[in-house]
Order: C-alpha cells, then structure tokens, then sequence
C-alpha cells in the first residue's frame, strides 16, 4: 500500500502541475514532495499541505493566491471529498468518507502486511550493527544499537529491501592480544599464583569465571600456554555469549564477517597499495597516512602506526569495499558516537578506490545509561545487557531502547520499565492488543461474527481517527527509513494504542440493540489487531493475547 502522505503529496503536486500547464502559475521546477501534515484544528480538514508557501518566491504570487490556484485545479479523485483554502496560504484536505471506511477492508484483505511500502523494489541492501569487539559479554550501551540495527533492517524490509544481518567480529589487533593475556593472567591467577592485571588490559569478572572453568576442565595443564592459546578460548566464549545474548533479543544475524579474514585474504594490504597507487598514502614520522585532507577532511590520518599495526580505518576501508563488492545497492552502518571521527575517512578511501561509496549511510547512536551508571568493558564495572533483559524482560529492553532518537543521551528509566501500569509504554501498547484479543474472545462467545460487517456503517470521530491512525503506520515506516529514525515506530505504536483506547470509550463495540453497527465495528476491531500486532512487529516486540 503506498504511503497516505505520498498519495496526497503527489495529488497536490499534480493538481500544481495542472496550474502551470494552464497558465494560470508560472513554469518553475517543483519539489520532489509536497509538505502534508495533520492541521493543528480540525475545521481545516484532516490534512494540509504549506507548498503554496514554499513556492511564493519563484512563482513570484502571493501564498494564499497560489493555494487557491492549486485548489481550483485539483483533479478529482475517489480519496478527497473537498478542499478549501486558509491564511496564509495552507491548501487544506478533507478525505472522502467511503474511501477512508473502504480501507477497513483493505487492511483486512492486506492482512499484516497492509503497511508495507515499495521502496526497494527487491534490492539488497546490508545492515551493520552490534559489532562489538568479541572482548566481553554485551554491555546495555551495545544493546541500543543492537535493537536500533535489528528495527532499521525490519523497517527496509517492509519496504520491499532483501535486507542482510551483519556483525563485523573485530577478532585482529591488539585488542585480541589484551583479551588473551587478560585471560591468561586470570587462568594463573585462577592456580593460585599471585599476578596482578596491568592497565590496560581487561578485568572484568566474566574472564575470572571463563578462568576457573579452564581450571576446573584442565587443572594445571595450560600454565605453559601463551596468549595466543588463550586468545582463541575467550574469543569462542565471547562468540557463544555474545549470539545467545542477541537471541534474547528476538536478534538473529544472517553473517558474522571476521576481520581476520580481511588479513588472510590479503585485502588490507591490497587496499592500502590501491591508496598509494593513487598518492593519498605518504610516510612520515615511522608512520603511514591517508591524506583525507584532499577530500574534506580536517586532518590526514594514520592508517599503518610506526610499529606495523594498521589502524581501525585501514581494515574498515577493506572492510566497505568488500561490502559493496557484494552487490548491495544500501549499506547502513549503526554504529556508536565514538566512531564519528572515523567513518567519514572511510567513505573516503572507499570514494577513492573509485566505488559509489553513496550507497553507504551511517545512524550513529549515544550512550545509554542505567540509574546514572556509564558503560565500560575495560574497567569491568559495566551493567551487562543480560542483566537488564533478566531485570526488565526483552520486550521492555527494545522497546525502551527505542523511545528516543539514536542522537540523543538514552537514561533507561528501571523504574518504569517495572511499571505494570499504563504509565509503563510497552504495557500500554501491549494492553491495547490484549483488549482487543478480549473483544474479539467474546464476540464469538456471544454470536458475533465481523464477516457480513457492513463497514459504512462506521460514522462516529473515534472510528474515523483510528481508520486514520491505522493508515499512518505506511508513513511512519517511510519516514522511519528517510530519517533513520526508529524511534518513530515506538512513537506510533504509543500513539496507535491511544487512538484505539479512545475508540473503545467512545464507541461500545459489542451492543445487543445494534447488532449491525457491532458487527461494522468488530470489523475496524480486527484491522486494529492487526496495525498494532505489526507495529510491535516491526520493533520486535511481542503481541500477547493475554496479560
């Protein structure tokens, strides 16, 4: 079903070009969109577009004069009863009572479905999220872009993309030697030896158990072995965690690329020569650079330090050119804030490897905290994200993760999140399916049957605003997607359950002295359970049918 504002949109700019090609306004280009928006009071009709505003510069009229122009060449069409005009030049919209009911049944035929919009048109697109380095269990900080990742490969599959589930699993460089010296030292420890944990490395309580387990399997056995044997038992255990805690999350990965694959292949290395070959590499100080300045940047930066090792961004570059080699016509990257700094280096050594590095996109996401405590893997003193899916449940977990933009400081509120009350959103939300759920339980107990529901019958506001509502969910996924902005889609479940409630007060559903109108009414019911079941869908969070 395409989007509601996208139909209205292309009704007004359809209704302009007519104006233009009349005579009647100037030739001038027009946008690609029209501006639709619900009108703050409702005598203005259900929804208002400000182009005439946007175009009083270049069509060199008045915006009231250029609203009423386009109102007089407004096509006619099933989806709009009239129109009107309002200072300062707003072109207002009222839609056609039949069309808006007939879509009841539309959203019952369609089914869960009925929402999806085509956008993708099949393409494959790659969405990379988590990507913790494998050097402990998943903190809450990791869990946020976890959800935002899984939600935003949801949304662009409900936009018709063929969408891939990607973990880049960081098992090179020298964080992979700190976590296999971090073991070892916890292993002797774990014999008795008295060894300290330098700096630096990790010293979280998860390597004391891995350690005492190594013992329990193997006694003294592996006193002799180096980091590297130690390395590849914390790696596989980290792995192992860190899958079963996505699981949890109702999050299953399509692939887990290993870096180490891109120095076993060659790619890093091969890149950087590609880099040379073009003079953006250069040497200096021991060091090996990338002149990002020639391509905007603020400074060149160091892909290869004095001693050998590349860094992050040598292995990225590899990493996106591998990407795009595999045919995905989107690349989006949900990445913490502290890569900010990096990824832009990287689209440009991507650009100068002579790739589209346009059908790369990044959605950076901030620090999450829990009752004020920061995140930090090294130091140890981090709040698992386990903890907080035993605490709180998943479903409160994605749904809280999402109900603020991914630009923004999240504080999880515990304390509502364990909220069994309508002041607890999830409970809210999943309060209205289970009603509905109820509604429909006793209706057939009662004899009640939706199928002969004759859905014109539905004339009171309450029926109509949920009709409504239940059609902004298409927009709400295409907004979603344009502004990477998942939050959007927990905002519209909020804003869903709430029309419906509304309904539900307003309107009884189950009435003995109007069987017809019950029967109408169980209809818009049935598409109600549906918009909500696939709102919360979309966000992976359970629909219950009992609470």
């Amino acid at each position: 079903m395409p989007a509601l504002l996208e139909i209205l949109s292309d009704y007004v700019l359809e209704g302009t070009r007519r104006a233009q090609q009349s005579g009647a306004l100037p030739a001038f280009d027009l946008p690609e969109q029209a501006p639709i928006n619900r009108p703050k009071r409702p005598e203005w009709g259900d929804f208002s577009s400000a182009l005439a505003l946007q175009l009083a510069a270049s069509a060199h009229k008045k915006p009231l004069e250029i609203a009423q122009t386009i109102q007089q060449h407004l096509p006619p069409v099933a989806l709009v009863d009239s129109s009107s005009v309002s200072p300062p030049g707003f072109l207002n919209l009222v839609l056609s009572k039949p069309w808006l009911k007939s879509q009841v049944e539309v959203i019952l035929q369609a089914g869960a479905q009925y929402a999806d919009i085509e956008r993708g048109g099949g393409q494959k697109a790659q969405v990379e999220f988590v990507s913790a380095n494998p050097t402990g269990p998943l903190s809450v900080g990791r869990g946020r872009g976890a959800v935002i990742g899984d939600t935003m490969a949801n949304l662009l599959e409900a936009a018709d993309y063929r969408v891939t589930r990607e973990y880049y699993f960081n098992n090179a460089g020298k964080q992979m030697h700190d976590l296999g010296e971090s073991l070892r030292l916890r292993y002797l420890q774990a014999l008795g030896q008295e060894v300290e944990i330098p700096e630096g490395l990790y010293q979280g309580e998860y390597l004391l158990d891995l350690a005492n387990q190594l013992v329990s399997e193997h006694g003294r056995a592996l006193a002799e072995e180096g980091w590297e044997y130690f390395k590849e038992v914390a790696e596989a255990a980290m792995f192992e965690s860190i899958q079963a805690t996505l699981e949890r999350l109702n999050i299953e990965m399509d692939v887990f690329f290993n870096e180490n694959s891109l120095y076993e292949d060659g790619s890093v290395w091969e890149v950087l020569d590609l880099l040379r070959q073009k003079d953006y590499i250069y040497e200096q100080d021991g060091a090996t650079w990338f002149q990002a300045t020639r391509l905007g940047g603020t400074e060149d930066r160091v892909v290869v330090r004095s001693n050998g090792e590349p860094t992050y961004r040598l292995p990225d570059i590899a990493y996106h050119r591998n990407k795009l080699e595999r045919g995905f016509s989107l690349v989006l990257d949900v990445l913490g804030a502290d890569h900010k700094d990096a990824f832009p280096d990287v689209v440009r050594g991507v650009k100068v490897l002579g790739y589209d590095a346009s059908k790369i996109d990044v959605l950076f996401n901030q620090f999450v905290t829990v009752r004020g405590e920061r995140m930090s893997t090294r130091a140890g003193h981090f709040t698992l994200l386990d903890e907080l899916i035993d605490e709180v449940g998943p479903d409160v977990v994605r749904f809280f993760m999402l109900m603020r933009s991914a630009d923004s400081h999240l504080e999880f509120d515990l304390d509502l999140a364990l909220e069994q009350s309508e002041k607890n959103p999830v409970y809210y939300v999943q309060y209205a399916h289970t009603r509905i759920c109820s509604i429909l339980n006793k209706a057939e107990q009662r004899g009640f049957s939706s199928a002969s529901g004759d859905v014109t019958l539905l004339e009171h506001p309450s029926e109509k605003a949920l009709i409504l509502e239940l059609l902004n969910l298409s927009d709400v996924i295409a907004q979603s997607i344009d502004e990477k902005a998942p939050h959007l889609l927990s905002t519209y479940a909020r804003d869903l359950a709430s029309v419906f409630h509304a309904f539900y007060r307003d309107c009884l559903v189950l009435d003995e002295s109007q069987p017809e109108l019950s029967r109408a009414r169980l209809k818009l019911v049935r598409a109600a359970r549906i918009g909500l079941a696939r709102s919360l869908d979309l966000l992976g969070v359970a629909a219950p049918e009992s609470m």
